[in-house]
């Protein structure tokens, strides 16, 4: 909204915003966008592109209101008013059984919907690695075909394969069997030489170490896919389902403990926060920051995508859960909550007992370890010279 000089802007996870402020004889000018390189362009036809740098941009956090004041040399900073708020813990006297209904129930919902007024029509693909995340996603929305009259057969499971490695698509075989349900599988193989980490730099316009693995298959598979199936549009994903159930490692980030994790507001969504001295003006944190890892290769291959774990109404039903209760501060309690939840909540919408399966990363799942530690720098410094040299 526009008020004056006072702009304000907001977004959720699932779209991405950045700003900048240029100068001009008659006062400043902001630019917005999806991307730094839409503003990059932009700035450059209309002649301000001496005063462009990458890390000028700014990116709007998710779940906040970003004010700006358009005053002028100096610029004052961004001003944050939170909007999305959801109560920690409250479903205390709740059991797993009706936590997982009452989550798996706001995420078919919302799938519904998206079935209704923007998928309703034509394929949809999941892309599907049978972990707990893109399981649940693609049996909610198998389900809403049926129960909306629709024929399942709208449906596809695509498992992406590299050089014949990994584990996902036998995970996927798996997973797909055991329910009579391999008529929707369909594997994406291909060889190593299709994946590029460079060019996912270039099109996510970051160097996060994971986020960049995870974004290089994506955009692997995701052009497979529109090079065999030029017409496609629609894709669904189970992004966003770890950070909503907390399901990462914490041994592997030594800035973390259970406390850290359990303690803090959506963590893993937002990062330690705008008000933290860790928060980044360029890059928001957490998923706010990450998620482009699966925006941009879809909206650049010109997919209509869909993430229903990252939408408010599902986050607030997961940050009600009381994890403190449920894992008495345990790791591994922690780590295995989400596959009881969630196989619970799907039995109790579709009937369906769904597999679950040990935790495993995208990007580790469609190859061997030993190409894996081949194609990919072992430094976070390589891929950040990578982004820096984009501009250079």
């Amino acid at each position: 909204s526009v008020d004056g000089k006072t702009v304000r802007m907001a977004r959720s996870i699932g779209r991405p915003l950045r700003y900048f402020i240029a100068k001009h004889e008659a006062g400043p000018v902001l630019v917005i966008g999806e991307r730094i390189d839409k503003i990059f362009n932009y700035l450059k036809q209309e002649g301000f592109i001496n005063q462009f740098h990458p890390s000028y941009t700014r990116m709007v956090p998710a779940h906040y209101i970003t004010k700006i004041e358009l005053l002028g040399c100096p610029d004052p900073n961004p001003v944050y008013h939170r909007f999305f708020d959801p109560e920690r813990n409250k479903l205390k006297k709740r059991n797993q059984e009706l936590i997982g209904e009452l989550y798996m129930r706001t995420l078919y919902e919302e799938i519904v919907k998206w079935l209704k007024f923007r998928a309703n029509n034509g394929p949809v693909g999941v892309t599907f690695s049978a972990g707990i995340d893109s399981g649940s996603v693609f049996l909610l929305t198998y389900h809403a075909l049926k129960e909306l009259g629709e024929s399942p057969s709208r449906l596809k499971a695509f498992t992406l394969c590299i050089d014949g490695g990994g584990e996902d698509l036998i995970q996927a075989q798996k997973f797909l069997e055991e329910l009579n349900l391999e008529l929707f599988l369909e594997p994406v193989e291909m060889d190593n030489s299709c994946l590029d980490w460079k060019e996912t730099v270039r099109i996510v316009e970051d160097y996060k170490p994971l986020d960049i693995q995870a974004a290089t298959m994506n955009l692997a598979l995701l052009q497979k896919i529109r090079a065999q199936y030029p017409g496609w549009k629609y894709m669904i994903d189970g992004d966003g389902g770890d950070e909503n159930l907390k399901d990462y490692p914490i041994e592997e980030n030594p800035e973390l403990t259970i406390h850290s994790v359990l303690n803090n507001l959506m963590l893993y969504h937002e990062g330690w926060g705008v008000d933290s001295i860790k928060h980044s003006l360029t890059y928001s944190g957490g998923l706010s920051r990450g998620y482009m890892r699966t925006y941009a290769p879809g909206d650049q291959l010109g997919f209509d995508t869909f993430s229903p774990y990252t939408l408010p109404n599902v986050i607030e039903i997961s940050e009600g859960i009381p994890f403190t209760e449920l894992t008495n501060w345990n790791n591994e309690r922690l780590y295995e909550l989400k596959g009881q939840i969630v196989a619970k909540g799907v039995k109790a919408i579709t009937g369906i007992n769904m597999p679950v399966f040990h935790k495993r990363r995208f990007q580790h799942g469609v190859l061997s370890p030993d190409v894996f530690s081949r194609l990919f720098p072992q430094n976070e410094t390589d891929f950040r010279k990578e982004f820096n040299s984009i501009y250079e």
